[in-house]
């Protein structure tokens, strides 16, 4: 009996811990919800912030536009390469007018003229690279009608046309794009991946813009509650004669000086997120904080492997190619424009004319045409060695400058790159200095409130815990700026290990 009344005891026990627990944590969740500003949600993050920018921004949007752009403008130039199929013609070409008409005699009459002479004709054409010529291929068809008199009716076809255009001596715009215009291309790309990493650090810098004035005003929230715990304290020891009258008005003071940061806090972080909201297109307000990012990638990066991956990767030595590409078929082009300039233009053909459609195209006769035009200066008074001489010096320049700015596109690769380790040491140390003040702080003020310390000491330490926060922030600010200023510099991605390019 005694174990059954024990083990009642003992399940009553349990039910009303277990019933104690639930009530606890019921009362605990509604007062954290009760405490939860309505409306607020969970704290934003940088890389949702980056990725929701890039996704809907419209400096994100600028740069797909860009990149479709230079996409479209290749397909043009690779166009240029495919045959060409049209259709032309003159259909109706009537004409009803009075037209001078030369008589066997010699003499001239003016007679009432009314014809229409019609044409259709279909042409495939294709350009040559090598030599910017064009071949043609066509089928030709041309009907005349004299409504006057009796009328009358011819057909002129020509069931197949072969041609040829060649220049001889003169600039071949094909051949030159043909080396520049893919290189433009693959330029763009890389500029696309380039101007994401760009939109990423900047939105790094806003958002810890943001970070940092929302911090400023959490600060001064707890020193405006703490003055004011403090206040009272030193209110209740006046009373008692324990503090002066001169400490009193300190307390004062600093409440009054910590509900003003707090004000000025509040104010700067709307004005911080309506820039950081003004550059996303995202809703971003201060009642919904943002986290604050871990630590920066710390991998030790070498100077000369990020080198590499800029001079691989980035559009920089694609685009120093394009340009001294772009100065040699000046030079190039200087020399086709000026000069002896030649056009050779064949064709062979059959034609053949009736008065009706289904003759014209019967028994054709064969015709052909060889033309050779050229114009060649005989005195310009040295205009063709200025213009070549101008386009040979600025090709000159163009390599000058080409090797001034891959020196310093390379310097300032090696430069963040080394840079990077230092500022992950700086954010390493103002981590443990933030937690050091926070730590001396916390002891000044409970020695304070035992009378040990004076006001004074306490003032200090709650300026350097301060301090020390806000230095923690903007070293934590410097280390992921660089982070990704280094991407940009190199496109690669040092955490995967893959470059940048490959990502997209």
């Amino acid at each position: 009996m005694k174990r059954l009344s024990y083990l009642l005891y003992s399940l009553l026990l349990a039910f009303l811990l277990t019933l104690g627990a639930v009530l606890l944590l019921l009362i605990t969740t509604l007062r954290a919800a009760a405490q939860t500003p309505a409306g607020s949600a969970a704290e934003l993050t940088l890389p949702q912030v980056i990725e929701l920018t890039l996704a809907q921004s419209s400096v994100a949007k600028q740069a797909q536009t860009n990149r479709e752009t230079s996409l479209w403008q290749y397909r043009s130039f690779r166009a240029d390469y495919k045959p060409q199929l049209a259709l032309e013609g003159t259909l109706p070409n009537y004409s009803r007018t009075i037209t001078p008409v030369t008589q066997q005699d010699g003499s001239t009459a003016f007679r009432y003229v009314r014809i229409n002479n019609s044409y259709l004709g279909t042409t495939v054409s294709q350009n040559i690279g090598p030599t910017g010529g064009t071949v043609t291929v066509g089928s030709y068809l041309q009907r005349f009608d004299n409504f006057e008199g009796a009328g009358q009716r011819l057909y002129n076809s020509n069931p197949i046309s072969l041609g040829l255009v060649q220049p001889i001596g003169r600039f071949n715009t094909l051949a030159w794009a043909k080396r520049i215009e893919p290189l433009r291309f693959e330029e763009s790309q890389r500029q696309f991946v380039e101007e994401r990493e760009t939109i990423a650090r900047r939105v790094t810098e806003l958002y810890f813009d943001v970070l940092l004035q929302q911090v400023n005003a959490d600060v001064a929230r707890q020193n405006r509650e703490v003055s004011q715990d403090m206040l009272r304290m030193g209110r209740e020891k006046n009373k008692l004669g324990r503090i002066s009258e001169n400490d009193l008005l300190l307390l004062e003071q600093n409440l009054l000086n910590a509900q003003q940061a707090e004000v000025q806090a509040s104010v700067d972080a709307q004005t911080a997120a309506l820039q950081l909201k003004g550059y996303t297109g995202l809703t971003v307000d201060v009642a919904r904080p943002l986290a604050v990012p871990a630590a920066a990638s710390s991998l030790t990066i070498n100077p000369d492997e990020a080198l590499a991956h800029a001079r691989q990767y980035r559009r920089e030595p694609l685009s120093y190619q394009r340009r001294l590409l772009e100065a040699e078929r000046g030079v190039a082009q200087a020399k086709g424009t000026t000069g002896l300039q030649a056009d050779l233009t064949a064709s062979f053909g059959l034609t053949s004319s009736a008065d009706n459609l289904p003759n014209s195209y019967q028994n054709p006769n064969n015709q052909q045409q060889v033309r050779l035009g050229f114009t060649m200066p005989l005195v310009d008074w040295g205009k063709t060695r200025a213009t070549v001489k101008t386009a040979e010096l600025t090709r000159q320049q163009v390599k000058h400058t080409v090797e001034q700015e891959q020196m310093t596109f390379e310097q300032s690769v090696l430069a963040q790159a080394a840079q990077l380790s230092g500022l992950n040491q700086q954010r390493a140390l103002a981590a443990r200095a933030d937690s050091l003040a926070q730590r001396r702080y916390d002891i000044t003020r409970a020695t304070y409130q035992v009378g040990r310390l004076s006001l004074t000491d306490l003032n200090i330490a709650q300026q350097d815990k301060d301090r020390a926060k806000r230095a923690y922030i903007a070293a934590l600010r410097a280390c992921w700026v660089a982070y990704y200023q280094l991407r940009s510099l190199t496109l690669y991605d040092y955490e995967r290990q893959q470059p940048l390019l490959a990502a997209q």
